[in-house]
């Protein structure tokens, strides 16, 4: 049957309008709930961009950031009301669903690269997330958190160049190139691509650190290349870098992503 006219259409601003107000209660009430029962968590993803940068972007989901080792009482805790708990990826993932809605509960990271530690909660600021006043990941932890999503459809590059806009005298440089570790070449990608974006801003970037790390770069050109023929690339994208490994004849590297979520 047709739709009456005086109803909202699925694609209407008012539809998304009462779809988004419905998940944001549903997502205060998580939030809410934590903070009484005073467990440990961070606010990251799209809400902790919002934050940092002054965006006032629509998030898809909330994204809440604990250790895996108070990832099954945080569970527990809000396994009910209706709601049903999962872990979708025990290397990384757990969710929260109420219908329609859900909330992602993130230890660790689908390439097994970047665990949740005890240390993000040292750095991390109190920040006001839906009225209420939570943690929410420091721009240095939030970097880290994004820089190896770069898949087909999920790219969180410009959300790290914003966060660079805004957020560069509080980025603590050299405690996010120790997380980067042998993994240098990703973070310089980054930082190149923030200066072809903002090129008025970059200065931005302290000088010592580009410095430092194109001098890796230059002692790593005068090396030969590794004798194996690896690819990195599925730990960025298991989908996407499929054809190297199964077709080329490419060595998978260390740590891969388990699925594109």
């Amino acid at each position: 049957m047709p739709r009456r006219s005086s109803e909202p259409s699925d694609d209407s601003k008012e539809y998304r309008r009462v779809r988004q107000a419905q998940a944001e209660r549903f997502y205060r009430e998580i939030l809410a709930e934590l903070l009484d029962a005073k467990l440990p968590f961070l606010v990251g993803g799209g809400y902790a961009v919002n934050v940092h940068t002054g965006a006032r972007i629509p998030t898809k989901d909330l994204d809440i950031f604990t250790t895996r080792a108070e990832l099954q009482r945080l569970l527990a805790h809000l396994n009910r009301g209706g709601r049903r708990v999962s872990i979708v990826d025990d290397k990384w993932l757990g969710k929260i669903y109420y219908g329609e809605y859900f909330v992602d509960v993130i230890f660790g990271s689908s390439n097994g690269m970047v665990p949740v530690q005890e240390g993000w909660f040292h750095h991390a600021r109190e920040a006001q997330v839906l009225g209420l006043g939570v943690l929410v990941i420091d721009p240095t932890e939030l970097i880290w958190s994004k820089a190896f999503i770069q898949k087909r459809f999920r790219h969180d590059g410009s959300d790290i160049a914003n966060i660079i806009l805004k957020q560069s005298s509080r980025i603590d440089w050299q405690r996010l190139v120790a997380y980067f570790d042998a993994h240098w070449e990703v973070l310089l990608s980054h930082l190149l691509i923030f200066r072809w974006i903002y090129p008025s801003e970059r200065d931005a970037i302290p000088s010592w650190l580009l410095d430092e790390l194109l001098e890796r770069l230059n002692r790593q050109r005068e090396l030969p290349p590794t004798a194996a023929r690896i690819c990195r690339g599925r730990m960025l994208s298991r989908s996407d870098y499929q054809n190297a490994v199964e077709v080329w004849g490419f060595l998978e590297a260390k740590g891969k992503c388990d699925n594109d979520q």
